[in-house]
């Protein structure tokens, strides 16, 4: 029982009620094989962090219960949670009927093409071996539960995001931040870290449901009416780089290598833009609204959830351009310079800290399986 009493010491500290034969199990299994594993990629992006945020903190309030993994083929016994639906099709098929299996499910439908909506049929029909599918959005929630997946098998957990590293600015560290990317001091930052060209090349060729084409309309008419500066990071952005370029419109593009150089790139900003036609998410969402920032969004992924429009955000449906604008123009007028929006964005988003998320997954989606 060695095994049981640091388990039942951080249940005991985080208030936890895990049934006895929940932490039996996972004291029995002991550290060397975590009763959980967590299928993740090994390119370095959002399914990953997820899994390893995850994990690192279920392992903070149980000991010994989930650890990451790269190559689940030989995982035996075990629950088995895959970081999206396609890696539960890729693996799934071929493994062992001795484990119980979770996927997340963050985003797709059907009108998103033919690839799609034959994936998402293939999905479908693997139900019946899943035992707990994770979304993060009430939007995809009800999509699944639409297309018949059975209602106790799915679970709406948030994508979560670090509360204590993505802090708002105090006015010096906002200073600092827009004079690293050249910013004038009368500019209107305006920020999308969102990937959205094809492949992880220069990324010419846009990738639409990311909606890069409805971002360049919304900043051609939004420079007409402000001093607009764009600041766009990560990969693949050489369609939105190049239509701004044509525009004349200044900007920076930046890549970072951690999480922690990202936090300066928010502090930059006025606003966040989202344009997506599908999201999961996206981070870019969170983080923002952690920093203090406000977004405007088209209705897609977690946006409905957590963004109020005129007092966190703003909020249109996808593809309307001129919603986009005036949501933006709106949240830019405000009387008190935007505090008050920042700070209730920064309020909505508490309920997305990790610790909160990842507690979620233990108590809803783990333990119930164990």
């Amino acid at each position: 029982m060695n095994g049981l009493k640091p388990l039942a010491r951080a249940a005991r500290s985080h208030v936890m009620c895990l049934p006895w034969r929940v932490l039996s199990a996972v004291g029995a299994v002991g550290p060397a094989t975590p009763p959980v594993a967590f299928v993740i990629e090994r390119a370095d992006w959002v399914i990953r962090r997820v899994g390893e945020y995850v994990c690192a903190e279920v392992e903070r309030l149980a000991p010994g219960t989930a650890a990451v993994s790269v190559n689940p083929e030989r995982l035996q016994g075990r629950v088995v949670h895959f970081g999206s639906q396609y890696m539960w099709l890729a693996w799934g098929g071929a493994m062992g009927r001795s484990n119980r299996y979770v996927t997340s499910f963050f985003h797709g439908k059907p009108e998103d093409g033919p690839d799609v909506a034959r994936h998402i049929e293939a999905m479908l029909a693997s139900v019946p071996r899943l035992d707990r599918i994770v979304t993060a959005a009430s939007l995809v929630e009800r999509r699944l539960l639409d297309w018949g997946v059975p209602r106790d098998k799915v679970v709406r957990i948030p994508i979560g995001v670090d509360t204590t590293l993505f802090t708002p600015p105090d006015a010096a560290r906002k200073a600092a931040a827009r004079a690293a990317f050249g910013v004038g001091e009368d500019r209107v930052v305006v920020g999308s870290f969102q990937k959205d060209g094809v492949g992880w090349g220069e990324g010419f060729e846009p990738k639409l449901i990311k909606g890069p084409d409805v971002l360049l309309a919304v900043i051609d008419q939004l420079r007409r009416e402000l001093p607009l500066f764009v600041l766009v990071t990560g990969p693949a952005r050489g369609y939105v780089k190049r239509g701004l370029e044509r525009m004349g419109v200044p900007y920076a593009h930046t890549y970072v290598n951690s999480l922690a150089e990202l936090v300066p790139c928010y502090h930059a900003l006025d606003i966040y833009l989202m344009t997506s036609r599908e999201e999961g998410g996206p981070m870019g969402l969170m983080e923002s609204m952690a920093c203090g920032v406000p977004v405007v969004s088209t209705a897609v992924g977690m946006a409905p959830d957590l963004i109020v429009p005129g007092e966190t955000g703003g909020l249109v449906e996808p593809e309307d351009v001129d919603g986009l604008c005036a949501a933006t123009l709106k949240l830019l007028d405000a009387e008190d310079g935007g505090a008050a929006q920042c700070g209730a964005a920064r309020e909505a988003v508490m309920a997305c800290d990790w610790r909160v998320v990842c507690r979620d997954h233990l108590e809803k989606v783990y333990a119930p399986l164990l």
